[in-house]
C-alpha cells in the first residue's frame, strides 16, 4: 500500500478506538447509570469530562510532538488511553468513572492531534482532502460498531466490557506506530506555561460549571462560580496571548479567512452534532422504551451514511467547491438534526434509519470540508499551532453540545412540568441544538467563492494537479 494511504490508516487505529468507545458509552448511558446508582442525565459528565480533557491538553500536543518526536508521543498517547480504559472498567461510582474518563481524555488529547499533524506535515496540500478521507474511513467504522456493540454488551453482558474490547486494537496501533510513523520533530519555542494554565484552567472550569448547572451534583453557586471564573481565565488568556512572543495558542491564525471560517463556523456546527450521541440514545431508550441493543441497531445508520460519503467527498468538493458545500450542507444537516425530535415511538424504524443514514451523509461531508478548509492557507511552520487550535475548539464545541443538550432537556422539563425524559422535552432540545448548528452559516457564507480551490482540485490549481496525479498513477 502507498505510504500516503498507509499513514492515515495507522492514525485511524487511534480514531477507531476513540470513536468506538464514545459511541458505545453513549448508547449504554441508562444501563451504566442504573448500575452506578445515578440519573442518566447526570452521566453527561462522563462524556463532557472526556471532551474536557481533550480540550485542556490538545493545545500542548503540538509542542510535545515537536519536543519529543511524533512517533514517541503517539505511542505514549495510545498507552495512556488504554490505561484510562482499564480504570473505566474498574470504576464503581460516578466520580471514579469521571476521573477515569479524564485520564482517557489526556491520552486522546495527544493521540489524534499528533496523528493528524503527521499527515499535515507529510502529505502535499493537493492530496490532503483524499488523505483526510482515508484517515476517517476506518475511524468511522468505530461509530458504526459502537452503538451496536455497546448496546449488545449492555443488554446481554456487562457494560464494563465496553472499555476492554479496544485493548487489542490499541496494542496493534502502538506496534504499527513504532514501525511506520516517522519521528518528526523540530525545535519548539519555550512552552507557554501561563497560557497553558489560563486556557486549560479556563476551559475546564467553564465547561464543568455549565455542565453541572441545575444538576444538583454540586451546589448551584459553586457551578456558577466555576463558570464565571473559567470565563474570566479565558478572557485573561486573550490578553496574555497578545503580549507573549510564543503563545500556546496562536490567536493570530484567525486572521486567515479559511481557518477562521473552518474553525469558528465548524465549532458552531459541531455544538449541535455533539449533542446527538447524548440525546438520541436517551430518547430511544427512555422515551421509546427500546433496549440498548435495539437503540444501537438504529443509531448506527448515521455512521454508515458518514462512511459512504467519505468515499465520494473529494469528488463532490471538486465539483461544487468548498463554499457552496459548506453553506448548503450546514442548513440541510441542521434541519435534519432538529427533525430528530419529531420521531415518535410508532415511527417506523425503517424511516428512522433512512433519516439517520441521509443525515450521516451530510454531516460527514461537512466535517471533511471543515477539516480540510481550515488548513488551506496555513504554512508548514504554523501547522502544529493550527492543528492544536482546531483540535481544541472541536472538542470544546462537542463538550458544549453535550452540556447544552442536557441543559435544554432539563430546562424544557421545568417549563413543561414533565420529567426530563418526556418526549416533548426531546423535541425542544433537538430544536435548540439544530438552531445552534444552523448559525454556522453566518460565518461560512463569508468564505471567498474560490476558497480552498487547490485542495478541491478546481480551477487552475486543479488543472495542474490532475496531470501530476495521472503521472503518479502511471508510474505505480
Amino acid at each position: 500500500m502507498r505510504p500516503a494511504r498507509l499513514l492515515p490508516l495507522i492514525v485511524a487505529c487511534a480514531l477507531f478506538i476513540e470513536n468506538m468507545d464514545s459511541t458505545s458509552i453513549a448508547t449504554s448511558l441508562p444501563v451504566i447509570a442504573a448500575d452506578l446508582g445515578t440519573e442518566p442525565v447526570a452521566l453527561k459528565l462522563a462524556l463532557t469530562t472526556y471532551l474536557l480533557a481533550l480540550a485542556v491538553f490538545i493545545p500542548a500536543s503540538g509542542w510535545v510532538a515537536d519536543r519529543f518526536g511524533a512517533r514517541t508521543t503517539f505511542m505514549l498517547a495510545i498507552g495512556t488511553y488504554l490505561a484510562g480504559s482499564l480504570c473505566c472498567a474498574a470504576s464503581g461510582t460516578l466520580p471514579e468513572l469521571v476521573a477515569a474518563r479524564f485520564l482517557q481524555g489526556s491520552g486522546g488529547a495527544l493521540m489524534v492531534p499528533v496523528g493528524r499533524l503527521v499527515l499535515l506535515r507529510t502529505v502535499p496540500k493537493s492530496e490532503l482532502v483524499q488523505a483526510l478521507s482515508w484517515l476517517t474511513v476506518p475511524a468511522l467504522v468505530g461509530p458504526m460498531l459502537g452503538p451496536v456493540l455497546g448496546g449488545f454488551i449492555s443488554t446481554y453482558a456487562h457494560w464494563r466490557w465496553i472499555f476492554l474490547i479496544n485493548l487489542p486494537i490499541g496494542i496493534a496501533g502502538i506496534w504499527l506506530a513504532r514501525r511506520y510513523i516517522p519521528d518528526l520533530r523540530q525545535p519548539p519555542p519555550p512552552l507557554d506555561w501561563l497560557g497553558f494554565a489560563l486556557s486549560g484552567g479556563g476551559l475546564g472550569l467553564a465547561i464543568f460549571g455549565f455542565s453541572t448547572l441545575g444538576q444538583h451534583l454540586v451546589p448551584t453557586t459553586l457551578a456558577a462560580g466555576c463558570l464565571g471564573v473559567g470565563l474570566v481565565a479565558l478572557a485573561g488568556y486573550f490578553v496574555h496571548a497578545r503580549r507573549h512572543a510564543h503563545p500556546l495558542i496562536d490567536l493570530g491564525l484567525f486572521r486567515l479567512p479559511t481557518l477562521r471560517a473552518g474553525v469558528l463556523g465548524g465549532s458552531l456546527f459541531r455544538i449541535g452534532i455533539g449533542a446527538t450521541p447524548f440525546l438520541l440514545p436517551l430518547m430511544l431508550q427512555l422515551g421509546f422504551g427500546l433496549s440498548p441493543f435495539e437503540a444501537g441497531l438504529l443509531t448506527f445508520a448515521s455512521a454508515a451514511g458518514a462512511l459512504f460519503m467519505k468515499t465520494i467527498a473529494a469528488r463532490v468538493l471538486r465539483t461544487f467547491g468548498f463554499r457552496r458545500i459548506l453553506v448548503a450542507n450546514a442548513i440541510v444537516a441542521s434541519a435534519m438534526l432538529a427533525g430528530y425530535g419529531l420521531f415518535r415511538p410508532d415511527t417506523p424504524h425503517a424511516l428512522i434509519i433512512a433519516v439517520l443514514l441521509v443525515t450521516g451523509c451530510f454531516r460527514s461531508l461537512q466535517f471533511t470540508s471543515l477539516n480540510a478548509i481550515a488548513y488551506a492557507e496555513v504554512d508548514p511552520p504554523r501547522m502544529s499551532q493550527a492543528s492544536s487550535l482546531a483540535g481544541m475548539l472541536q472538542q470544546v464545541s462537542l463538550a458544549t453540545g453535550v452540556a447544552l443538550g442536557g441543559f435544554a432537556l432539563q430546562t424544557a422539563g421545568a417549563v413543561t412540568g414533565t420529567p426530563a425524559h418526556a418526549l416533548v422535552n426531546f423535541e425542544i432540545a433537538f430544536a435548540v441544538v439544530g438552531l445552534v448548528s444552523a448559525t454556522s452559516v453566518l460565518i461560512l457564507w463569508r468564505l471567498p467563492a474560490d476558497a480552498g480551490a487547490e485542495m478541491a482540485g478546481r480551477g487552475e490549481a486543479g488543472r495542474e494537479i490532475a496531470p501530476q496525479k495521472a503521472e503518479q498513477r502511471s508510474a505505480t
